[in-house]
């Protein structure tokens, strides 16, 4: 199975001295993923967490929304590798095993999408499936409404997320080596850490988190703060949406259209969050707020 990280040598400079020393890198290979035997997409991707990465990449298309929508999935053509979520045995065949192609299968009764040209797509690793969805393409593929029952729906407080950022710089193992990851975490109401992944994509890396929480029966996340490491794009308030998470949080900025999308999906969206400071750009109600400022 593929590093997580690689070594190699670099010449480095500091204040005149000049020195030859071996640094570590983040991998960064391809992974083409196949549905039912036909090639859907390809992405790249850190190694590591692929069946996930797979089933993740499937929620947010509208594809699968429970555990019980899986049958299995396998890497193509040799042994197996960790993080399967219905079958540990891989397909046999000849050649070696680069595990960088796997392919899902889907359980009896789960429509299987039209495979087109249109679908079958090249994602990189910084900006995700770059103009294939739209607005109305998410909202009507949405397995779980936000707001469905507004009595009852999560709410934070703004306090808890500050801390957020803190506490997912503190949980990225990989970047602490590389400096060259971004991560996806899920966090309760109450600020705890459930689950992280690192990826060189951060649309990967949600991808990631989502698809364990499918393989561990959790979706809809209706009680979960998807926190990211630099911008929200249209695509991570896409699959914040189409795995039900109420909440999505970033360091940076977020696009125009993702803040599109969040108003009309009733998603909170929050930027910028750093130290005691965010934006609120959508979703307010979700939070504990108090008067807002006149503006000038």
């Amino acid at each position: 199975m593929g590093r997580v990280t690689e070594r190699r040598n670099v010449i480095r400079i500091r204040d005149g001295a000049v020195s030859t020393r071996p640094d570590t890198l983040v991998a960064e290979e391809p992974l083409e993923i196949r549905l039912g035997g036909k090639p859907l997409a390809i992405t790249m991707r850190t190694p590591g967490d692929d069946f996930a990465l797979a089933t993740g990449f499937l929620v947010s298309e509208g594809v699968l929304a429970s555990a019980d929508d899986l049958a299995n999935i396998v890497y193509c053509a040799g042994a197996t590798g960790g993080g399967t979520s219905r079958s540990s045995e891989a397909e046999s065949g000849g050649g070696g095993n680069t595990y960088n192609v796997v392919d899902v299968r889907l359980a009896d009764g789960v429509p299987l999408p039209d495979i087109t040209l249109e679908r079958n797509v090249y994602t990189t690793s910084s900006c995700g499936l770059c103009g294939k969805a739209s607005l109305d393409a998410v909202r009507t593929q949405a397995r779980w409404a936000l707001d469905a029952c507004p009595e009852s729906a999560f709410r934070i407080e703004p306090a808890t997320l500050a801390a957020l950022p803190d506490r997912l710089r503190a949980a990225q193992r990989v970047f602490e080596r590389t400096g060259g990851l971004h991560a996806a975490a899920l966090f309760g109401a109450d600020g705890e850490l459930l689950d992280i992944r690192e990826d060189v994509g951060r649309h990967n890396a949600v991808d990631k988190v989502v698809g364990r929480a499918l393989q561990q029966g959790l979706l809809p996340l209706s009680s979960a703060v998807l926190m990211v490491s630099g911008r929200a794009s249209f695509e991570l308030a896409q699959k914040a949406v189409m795995a039900g998470i109420p909440v999505l949080a970033a360091v940076s900025a977020p696009s125009s259209l993702a803040v599109d999308l969040a108003a009309e999906t009733g998603l909170t969206l929050v930027g910028f969050l750093r130290g005691s400071s965010m934006n609120v750009y959508a979703g307010e109600h979700r939070l504990a707020l108090g008067p807002a400022a006149a503006t000038g």
